[in-house]
Order: C-alpha cells, then structure tokens, then sequence
C-alpha cells in the first residue's frame, strides 16, 4: 500500500468523541474505506467477518478473533464487509504513555524495554495477533467493561479505563512474548540508524520555534546528508521535509492552544511562524478553523461559535 503524502491523516476530535479515550462498535460511526494515517493509537477488534488489513506496505489477514494495533502516523486501513461486527478503540498517547516524552512520530524508535505496551503497535506488520476463543472471550469481557465505563463518565473512570486498556494491551503481549522480543532483538542491527533519526527528531522538537529551520540546517545538526534525509523521510512515512515541519509545527500549536492561554501571535511564534497572519491561514487550511476559534471549540465544545478570523 502507498503512503502518499495525499493520505489524509485525522486528528482525535475528528473521528472520536473525547479528545483521550473513545469506544465503539460497527455502529458507531462510518468506518474508513481507504487508506488513512492518525495522530492517535488505536486498536480494532474483529469480532466476525474475515477480511485483511493492508499497515504501511504489507497486507496481512484479519480473521474472527484478530485484533490489530495501529500506531499513530502509520499508514492503514481495514475494509470490512458489510456483515462484520467489530470494535474500535481510540486513545491519545498521553493516556496511555503520560511518562513518554515523545513525539508521535518517533514511537518506532522507543525501545520496549522503556516501554513494553508499545510492542504489539510496533511489530503489527510483522504478527497476526489471533486470540484462541478462551483468550479471546476474555478480552471481549474487558472491552464491554470499557464500554459500559466509557458511556457513564465520572471522577475516577479514566484511570479505570487506562487499567482495562492496559490488561488487553498486556494480555496480548504475554501471548506474543516470545516473538515479540524476538523481533525486537533483530532490530538491534538498525540501532545507529535510529540513532541519527532520534538526533533529527529531538532537534526539530528545540528548535521548532525557528522560523528558519530547513532541510540543510537539520541534517547537518543530526550528522544526516540531506540526500539521505529526503530519501528516508519519503520512504517510511511518506512525506517531505518541509511537510513533516508543518505538521509537526501544527501539532505544537494544538498543544499551546488547548494547554494555556497564551495570545495566537505567541503560539505562532513558538511554532516558528514569524507572520501571524500566515500562520492563522495555514492552520484554518488543515483544522478548518483559525487557532483563535479551534481553542474556544475544544475547550467549551458546548458553546455556540460564531465565525472568526483570529
């Protein structure tokens, strides 16, 4: 499957109904019949009909009793037929992972020693996660627990959702535990490679302020050629330079405005947008709204918006 750059990718607040925690089965909204990224973790569930999930570029079967991990940013999608029953589970990564200072893009390169429960979600093109009907009975049973839960919210139910994720994600790992370490093991050989990316990743999260960043200022700080920069940036996800720094300069601008008070003009500068006026135009052309209007939405999602431009 193609990871073109045209693949739309959908943040949380467009396909769940809370920005950290969502659940539902077939019914509860149109499933995605072409292939699609996400900035959030999610977890499929097949409870009845055979089909197959294509994840980056390999297709691998999806069975009755089959569940799929998907990492933020990866490229996938899932056709079920039209007599299929399935769940879907939608998370952020701080619900999960609130100790994992990490931009989404970068999970690939987190060990599993740090992070255990990342495991199934990293190595998903590699495995089929096929449950026997007792194990998979068991996780059914916690999936009708996060529903019910997640369907009466209440002061205590996240961290009682995050348990119950936390036992499926776990469940899953244990039945799996030998060749997922075993996989994990074989990446050894690609550690200075990820070496050089992580460089290039903590480098943009600095320095994303800059209004000036560039392919040559950021492969010459991360020890890269930029040659092997474009080519890498291209193949594993499917993106430019300058594609990957706009979306990841809209990704620190969400967190600004949902996470303070701070005036548009300062989140644009802290984004590295010198003109605040570009920098509205261009988020109001990827979240449909000016920054000033997307804070007010999120944060009282009740309250009738009026247009603006700010």
């Amino acid at each position: 499957m193609s990871s073109s750059s045209r693949v739309p990718t959908y943040v949380m607040q467009q396909r769940s109904e809370l920005m950290d925690f969502y659940i539902r089965d077939k019914k509860g909204r149109r499933a995605e019949t072409s292939p699609h990224r996400h900035e959030y973790f999610q977890i499929q569930i097949n409870i009845g009909g055979d089909t197959v999930q294509h994840i980056g570029n390999v297709e691998r079967p999806f069975a009755r009793n089959t569940l799929a991990f998907i990492l933020p940013h990866r490229v996938h999608v899932i056709p079920h037929p039209p007599e299929s029953n399935f769940m879907v589970i939608n998370f952020s990564q701080t619900f999960l992972l609130p100790h994992l200072q990490c931009d989404p893009m970068d999970l690939e390169e987190v060990s599993i020693l740090l992070a255990p429960e990342l495991s199934p979600f990293r190595f998903q093109e590699h495995l089929d996660f096929v449950l026997g009907d007792e194990d998979f009975a068991s996780v059914c049973a916690l999936i009708e627990q996060m529903r019910v839960l997640d369907e009466n919210r209440q002061f205590g139910t996240r961290e009682m959702l995050k348990g119950l994720l936390l036992q499926l994600v776990g469940k899953v790992c244990a039945l799996y535990a030998e060749p997922l370490k075993r996989l994990a093991e074989e990446n050894a050989a690609e550690v200075s490679r990820r070496d050089a990316l992580s460089r290039m990743s903590e480098y943009l999260r600095k320095n994303i302020a800059d209004p000036d960043l560039n392919l040559i200022k950021v492969a010459a700080a991360t020890y890269l050629s930029p040659t092997y920069l474009t080519h890498w940036l291209r193949k594993e996800i499917g993106k430019t330079f300058t594609e990957l720094v706009l979306e990841r300069r809209m990704h620190a601008a969400r967190n600004f405005l949902l996470n303070g008070t701070r005036p548009v003009g300062e989140v644009a500068r802290l984004c590295g947008f010198a003109d605040e006026a570009y920098f509205s135009r261009r988020f109001r052309q990827i979240h449909g709204q000016p920054p000033g209007q997307f804070r007010r939405q999120q944060l009282n999602p009740d309250t009738p918006q009026s247009p603006s431009n700010t």
